[in-house]
């Protein structure tokens, strides 16, 4: 695996249910923030991905593990770490938590896809080299 990119989100309000703890889909939110920094982090911004080479990630599966809640005020460290890289897929490691206690861990799987047909395609090979090597070209 790549080495672990993390970012701190905070849990708002809205983030939240009657009882301050954060609704189960917004730790996907957050976890599609982490990857979307990420992605920038190596030198990739999504539009530019779109433009540049006329490609869109999209989710094929999560699968989940709720651990512990996350609640409101909470300042979570979302982390990010490449687990495979395919030629027009790859598989994502996240991970919630809160200071040293994990509260959530999902394996992401992503698909590499053609903006105007929606079939998969081949990852670029700047993309493919910098997301295996952790940015380091």
């Amino acid at each position: 695996m790549t080495p672990e990119f993390s970012v701190p989100i905070r849990v708002y309000y809205e983030d939240t249910d009657t009882g301050g703890v954060m609704y189960h889909a917004n730790y996907l939110r957050f976890m599609d923030r982490a990857r979307t920094e990420w992605l920038r982090a190596l030198g990739f911004e999504l539009d530019e991905l779109l433009r540049q080479h006329g490609i869109l990630f999209a989710v094929r599966s999560v699968a989940i593990d709720f651990l512990k809640p996350a609640r409101f005020n909470d300042v979570l460290h979302v982390t990010v770490a490449l687990g495979r890289c395919g030629a027009a897929s790859m598989t994502v490691h996240q991970r919630l938590q809160r200071d040293d206690l994990v509260l959530c861990e999902a394996e992401v799987k992503m698909a590499c896809i053609n903006a105007e047909t929606f079939l998969p395609c081949t990852l670029p090979q700047t993309v493919a080299t910098r997301l295996t090597t952790g940015g380091v070209v």
